[in-house]
């Protein structure tokens, strides 16, 4: 897969800032990927999708150093007009960037505001629709919505853009489980069956181990690890070091193969409750318990 987002040494502190938000990252994703990024409060999460959606430098200001280049546009370089078929972001809270009375109307704002014509607008708010699997929410009044159902009409609003990469701010924190979980399927499907390059940060290390293919630890600003989420909760001493735990079943499987004298194994460390089922069993048998 081609690379389509491209992080060179950059560093970003605040107009008002005293300490560097962000301290030499450097990071490439790839067309396609799922990558997750998660770090405790302050780590620099929200500030490294600002420079990557072009926030930094273009609304909030301060000493940038680097470069970030995404879908082969020089972020610093260009307006956000130029980037928003590009890039699109979802916020943490969908109420935040609803502009519009209906889901049709503030699916279709975006492209209205580009000058499109209404065949070609008509075309993007049905495809949007129908990729987050809500068009029977097409008539419906945004005020009438589930925590869920607004989080995925604000990813819709950003379909009807094109972008090719989608970065989302902690989009489940305020939605219960069934919102939670209907915004995490409606994201998986969009980067397995479309294709669509994601980027969410989020502090629910369960979510994103489940479903991203890559995550990215941030600590005081600064990129402390970056790979395969088996690779990463393995080296669960680090991430809690930075102040992030890895997922309760995994923290449980790693303890309870070290009781057994067994290390803990890349390919099979498990990430979910039924890989962990599936492990137990087996160990189970050869121990011949079960």
């Amino acid at each position: 897969m081609n690379e389509i987002v491209k992080v060179e040494n950059l560093s970003f502190i605040y107009r008002r800032g005293t300490v560097p938000a962000l301290k030499g990252i450097t990071l490439s994703i790839r067309a396609g990927e799922f990558v997750g990024i998660t770090g405790p409060a302050g780590a620099g999460k929200t500030t490294l999708l600002s420079c990557i959606n072009g926030v930094i430098p273009h609304y909030y200001a301060g000493d940038l150093h680097g470069k970030v280049i995404v879908d082969g546009l020089d972020i610093a370089a260009s307006n956000f007009r130029q980037l928003a078929s590009h890039v699109g972001t979802v916020f943490e809270d969908p109420d935040f960037q609803m502009v519009s009375i209906s889901v049709e109307e503030e699916v279709a704002f975006g492209p209205e505001n580009l000058g499109l014509p209404s065949r070609e607008i008509e075309a993007r708010v049905r495809d949007a629709l129908q990729k987050t699997r809500i068009p029977d929410l097409r008539e419906r009044a945004i005020s009438t919505l589930s925590g869920g159902q607004k989080q995925r009409v604000a990813i819709s609003s950003v379909l009807s853009m094109l972008p090719q990469v989608l970065l989302l701010d902690d989009p489940t924190s305020e939605l219960d489980p069934v919102g939670t979980q209907e915004v995490i399927t409606a994201l998986r499907e969009l980067n397995r069956q479309v294709g669509i390059t994601i980027i969410m940060v989020s502090q629910d290390v369960e979510r994103l181990v489940e479903n991203a293919d890559r995550l990215l630890l941030l600590s005081e600003g600064r990129l402390i690890l970056d790979g395969p989420s088996r690779e990463i909760c393995l080296q669960h001493d680090v991430v809690e070091k930075a102040g992030v735990r890895v997922p309760q079943v995994t923290q449980f499987m790693i303890s309870f193969l070290s009781k057994l004298n067994r290390s803990p194994q890349l390919e099979t460390i498990p990430l979910t409750i039924e890989e962990a089922a599936s492990m137990l069993r087996k160990i189970l048998r050869e121990e011949g318990v079960a």
